[in-house]
Formats: C-alpha cells, structure tokens, sequence
C-alpha cells in the first residue's frame, strides 16, 4: 500500500526467529488509537531465516502506515546493532523502541506520543505471560483486548512498584536509576543521535540498554516511567540460548564495567574513526607542540611522543589545543601545571621517563601512560609504547 504521509513516530520492532509471536505484534500494532497518518514501523530483524521476511512483507503490503525492514546476516545476539539499522531506516522524530515478542494496548504508541519531551526517555516493562496464557492470545483475543486483564495480580503488583521506585528515583534525581529496559522505551531521535545510539560492541545477550541508560544521563537526557499510562504485554517463549544463568555471568558485563565510557560511543549509529575523537592537549610546553597535528594517527602519536626530551624550563609555552568543540579526551603530558576540567569522558596523564606527575592528575586520572613503577592504584595503565592502544580502547 503506498503512503505519502510524514510519520511523527517510528516504531522499531526487534525480531529473530519467532514469526509467530512477531505477527501477533505487528497485529497490535496495527490496531492502535489516536495515531491514524502519525507512525511508521521499521521491523529491526537479526538475521531471521524462516518466514519471518515474508510476514513482514505481507504485513507492508495491507498496512495504512509504512512499513520497513532492516536485516543482516546472524552471528550471535546483535540487538544493539539492530535498533541502531531500524534508526536509521527511520525518519520519524521520535522512536519507540519495541521487541516482537510483546504486544500492545490500543493505546501505547497514542500515550508515549503525549509525554514526549526533550532530553527524557519515558521507559517502561512488561506484563510477562507465562506458556498456557500466551498460548491463549490469538487475533480474535488481541481485536478484542482481552490480554488487557491477563497476567494475574503478581504482575500487577511488580509494574506498580516498578513504576513507583522509578518515579522516586526520578524526583530524586538518582545518578543511575531508574533502569532502562530496551523494549519499551520512548526517545526523541535527537537525544538518541547525541549519544551515537547503541554500541554494537555489545553482541551477546545483555547490557547494551544498561550502557545507554548511562550514556543519556551523561549527555542530560533523564529516565522517567511510562508505567502509569501503559505497559507491554510479552508472550512467553523459551529462554535465549545466549542468556546467562545470571547476570553477573553475562559476556558483557566486563564491556558495560569498563573504566573509560565515551557519551557518544564509537560503535553505534556512526562508525567512528580514530581521527573522529574530540581530543584536547592541555600540557603548554613546546615539548608536546607537534603533537597536536597528530590525533588522526594514535600510533604515530605514540612513537613521537617517545622520542620527545624532558621538558625543561627554557623551553617556550604554546597555546593549548582543542579539536572540534569540547573535548572527550583530556590529555596531561609530564608534570605540567595544567588540570583536567572534568567535563571530559576520559582524563590521560602521560609520563614518559624523567617526568614526575603532578598530584592533581594523578588523583584525576583516569589513564596512566607510563613505564614507572608509581606503587599506585590504577583503573587503566599502559606503557609509553601503547599509547596509540590507550586511545583506540576508549569506546
């Protein structure tokens, strides 16, 4: 069916394998209120080998609103890089992410579509039917919106609390709750591009809604709750292979831990490249002069860095540099008097032989570049010979 209207909102189903639960969706999806001309639906899927390509198809082909699908070949769990594809097919100026084992109330999409704000995520979770319920959820059943009373007070009395800490959490301005679960969240697209999306370093089950719940809140996009307004429903379905016994056991939990966390990741919806880092030199010394030239080759930068003198007091200042706006890196070099800002993601001292650091970096640091022996605890050290390793680690 053709369409020439400009959708308000895009929702981005993600999909793998399960056409039967994916039709049940779309068919929720489908039946929504109040969002007649105003919504575009981009199926997200990870390489599905069944039928689900020609469901999607045929959903397409009787839709009233547009209907896309983003696809690649599968290795692994990749649904970071799947919402990332389902972006991009996207033009609407809002995005609400969705999994295709969950379907709708009538009115989901109308009442994300009335919250929206700038630099907040409304984020929520889902009544979980168990096997003998979502066994029972037919066409007939998601028409007439009998689902709406299933789930059983357990479920109720969990999304009530769920929503209710969140709001808490919200009010309180908590640095790190409430949570983000990735399939119901509503996002305008410019918050979403500010932090470059999902990291699709994540492959594997888990994490990648975790990463980018801390990534929005560096870059002043807050978490609030959807709960009060709607829910999911998720239709039961045996666990992923890829899922751990517990979390703590996840393949990327050492990934999402990590010490040195860009805002705007590399990986995500745009590719970045080395020379694409916001770098920021604060040492003033004519020692480090040429390297500001250098940030597009980190390994160059390295070697020039090994083969500079130690700074010594004759030698005359140069202006400090900065490279395309506020920097992400921050970089100290020997024991000059600069300090970080703090406003950087990841803070670099360097000391190569004869430099001594100055107690402020040291303390700020969130690198240390050296081949010293400082008897201090460091969240990340690397010798002088890595450097240009340093730098491409921080992701």
């Amino acid at each position: 069916m053709a369409h020439t209207q400009t959708a308000e909102v895009a929702i981005l189903v993600s999909t793998y394998q399960r056409p039967r639960h994916l039709e049940r969706c779309l068919l929720s999806i489908a039946l929504q209120r109040g969002v007649t001309g105003r919504m575009e639906v981009v199926v997200t899927d990870d390489g599905s080998t069944d039928e689900t390509h020609d469901l999607v198809r045929g959903f397409a082909a009787v839709a009233e609103f547009p209907v896309r699908l983003t696809t690649h070949p599968h290795a692994s769990f990749q649904l970071a890089r799947c919402r990332n594809e389902g972006v991009a097919a996207s033009s609407a100026e809002y995005l609400i992410f969705l999994d295709g084992d969950c379907i709708l109330p009538p009115d989901h999409v109308y009442q994300h579509l009335a919250r929206r704000r700038d630099r907040v995520a409304y984020a929520g979770y889902c009544v979980c039917l168990d096997q003998p319920t979502s066994e029972r959820v037919t066409g007939d059943v998601i028409r007439r919106g009998d689902f709406l009373r299933w789930g059983g007070w357990r479920e109720r009395w969990k999304l009530a609390k769920l929503d209710w800490k969140s709001r808490f959490y919200y009010a309180l301005r908590h640095p790190l709750k409430p949570r983000l679960f990735g399939g119901n969240v509503g996002i305008s697209r410019a918050d979403f591009e500010r932090v470059n999306g999902y990291d699709e370093n994540f492959v594997g089950w888990g994490c990648e809604d975790d990463d980018l719940r801390i990534r929005l809140r560096r870059s002043g996009t807050r978490i609030a709750s959807i709960l009060r307004w709607t829910r999911t429903y998720h239709l039961w379905h045996p666990p992923t292979t890829t899922a751990p016994m517990s979390w703590r056991a996840g393949s990327n939990v050492s990934y999402l831990t990590r010490p040195v966390r860009l805002t705007r990741c590399r990986n995500g919806l745009v590719k970045r490249s080395d020379g694409d880092l916001r770098l920021e030199l604060l040492s003033d010394t004519a020692a480090t002069a040429g390297l500001v030239g250098e940030w597009g080759d980190l390994g160059r930068l390295g070697d020039r860095l090994l083969a500079r003198e130690p700074v010594s007091a004759e030698m005359a200042p140069v202006s400090r540099r900065s490279l395309a706006g506020e920097a992400e890196v921050e970089m100290i070099v020997g024991d000059e008097p600069g300090e970080f800002s703090g406003r950087a993601d990841c803070n670099i001292l360097i000391l190569p032989d004869g430099y001594r650091a100055p107690p402020r970096g040291l303390r700020q640091a969130h690198v240390l570049v050296t081949n010293q022996s400082l008897g201090a605890p460091w969240q990340v050290k690397y010798r002088m010979t890595e450097l240009g390793a340093a730098l491409r680690n921080v992701a």
